[in-house]
Order: C-alpha cells, then structure tokens, then sequence
C-alpha cells in the first residue's frame, strides 16, 4: 500500500478516500507527518472548491490568502491541520467524518469526491477528497483568535497533570463527556477517551469533581501514553472509514465488547453515555472508582474483534 513516503502520487499516510470517520489527534498527527515532507517549502499556485460552503470565512478570501503564498509549516492544532505560509496566514483543514487528503499524479486515476484542491509550483496536486461534504477549509490571519476556543494540547509540556485537575474539578460532569469535549482538551476522541480510561481505572460516569490527585496522575499519564503509542502505530483502522492506521490491534476496550478484558478476563461491556458509545471492564473500572490502573504492557487476548462501525463512535 502506497504510504504517501515516495515521491510518486499516492494518499497521505496510505489513506483512502473513504479512509475515516471522525479523525482524532493520532490519526491528524498521522496525516501530517506524511504530508509534511512534499508540501512544506512549495508554492501554492491554484486553489480551488467545488463545494463553497466547506470554506470560510469565503472561498475568494481563502483563495487570496494562499495562491502564490509558499508553505513554511504543516502542523496539528486539536484535530486541525494547520498550514503556515511565508505572509503569516494560515489555513486549517478538518477532515470530519469522510475527509482525506490524496496526492494526484501523472497517469494516476482521478480520486472520487475531489471537493478542493491546491496546485503546487512543482507539478503536485494535493485534493481534499470528501464524500459526505462535513470536511472544513478556514483561511486566518489570526490563528490565536481561530483556536481560541480549544483545550490545551495533550502531548505539550505545559499540560501537567495539575493542569488536568483543574480542568476537571472545575467542572461538574461526567468524566467521559468532559475528555471529549475540545474546549477543555484538544485532541482526544472517542476510541482513546475509552483506551485512556480503561488504562487508569476509571469509569466513565465518574464526576469529575469526585476524582482524586492519584486518579487524575493516572488519568494524565494513560492518555499521554495511549496517544504516544497512537500515533507511533499511525492510528486506528476501522470498516471502510479509516485504512491507514495499524492501533487496532492494541486496543484494550473500544470495539472489543463481549471479549475479555487483557487485565482480568472480565467480559467488556458496551454502555452509553453522553449519547456515545462507551466499552468498559465492569471490574477493572468500578463505578465507585475503586480499583487499580491496567498496567500498560499486557497485549489484548486473542479473540474475534467486535467490528467497529460508525454507529459504534
């Protein structure tokens, strides 16, 4: 499979145009590093949309501000590609439910759903491929104001496990819906909020203002660990929505209700909560919170995987 690293056309990160339901950070951070290489230091000589309303704050501001601009930077922001031109603008690109980015070449087949694309000054094509047309393309001078509205990062430095408690004592939720929610931090979606939570023992229906400091540093180090191993496994594959990612195979909870729990054997269990689809270990995580963190190096049982669908996330 074409892994976007060569020099010929191909997909970024070996995605496929149908390649994704909604993307977390490790399968952004994917796309990202693989595109990285053949976009940044080019000129952006043609931009167009054939779907106007994906783009903001218009399709001939976005236009302006990037053809004849040269790429310095391609970087992640939350789920957020985040392009950086030599004038100071920038252009992010959220991939939502069906979007990828597939590169075009010479002699290749045309990519089906092709709703943007942008030449480059050395030939290249880039194309914003997006069957069900939820992918967003923003033009800003202001990145700081753009993303003001977003959590912290994850993965920086600065988010220390004090950090994380503020966030979650000051707020009266359940723990699940407060991880998933992007103002409070960026990144995190529904398959690694499960894996991080498994991993720390913690049950998904907690209230976060209950949570203890040996919690919450169990809280902070599963999901920078979970994250970590996400994106050095290039992400998680599921059905047709995402093909280019290799975490499925160790993931501990999501998608595997009805096997056994890799720690303890107990059958897992699917549950909703905050309207989403949750997998838990009925033991490991007690809903009174009392029990221990699964340990991070045992491997998931063998077992036929539950498959993952869209109704699933």
């Amino acid at each position: 499979m074409d892994n976007g690293r060569d020099g010929g056309g191909g997909r970024c990160g070996g995605f496929d145009i149908q390649s994704r339901a909604m993307p977390e950070l490790p399968e952004v951070e994917t796309v990202v590093r693989h595109c990285r290489p053949r976009l940044v230091g080019r000129r952006v000589v043609r931009f167009v949309s054939h779907w106007k309303k994906q783009v903001s704050p218009s399709l001939g501001e976005a236009e302006r501000g990037v053809v004849g601009r040269r790429v310095t930077g391609l970087t992640r922001r939350a789920k957020y590609i985040v392009w950086e031109f030599d004038d100071g603008g920038h252009l992010l690109v959220h991939l939502r439910m069906s979007g990828s980015l597939a590169w075009a070449g010479d002699g290749e087949e045309p990519a089906k759903h092709v709703r943007a694309f942008w030449e480059l000054d050395d030939g290249q094509q880039l194309q914003f491929c997006d069957a069900r047309k939820f992918g967003r393309i923003i033009y800003t001078r202001d990145l700081a104001a753009t993303t003001a509205d977003l959590g912290p990062e994850p993965l920086d430095r600065r988010f220390t496990p004090r950090v994380l408690g503020e966030l979650l004592h000051g707020r009266a939720r359940q723990v699940k819906p407060l991880l998933l929610d992007q103002g409070v931090i960026a990144g995190l979606g529904n398959i690694y909020t499960d894996e991080v939570l498994h991993r720390s023992g913690v049950h998904p229906a907690t209230d976060s203002r209950t949570l203890t400091d040996e919690q919450v540093g169990r809280l902070h180090q599963a999901i920078r660990e979970v994250l970590r191993e996400a994106i050095r496994f290039e992400g998680t594959s599921f059905d047709w929505v995402y093909g280019g990612g290799r975490m499925q195979e160790r993931l501990y909870v999501y998608g595997r209700a009805g096997l056994p729990c890799p720690r303890c054997g107990t059958p897992i269990e699917r549950l909703v909560i905050g309207q989403r689809g949750t997998h838990i270990c009925p033991k490991c995580q007690l809903a009174n919170g009392v029990c221990q963190p699964v340990d991070g190096k045992r491997r998931p049982a063998k077992g036929k995987r539950q498959p993952v669908t869209r109704e699933s996330l």
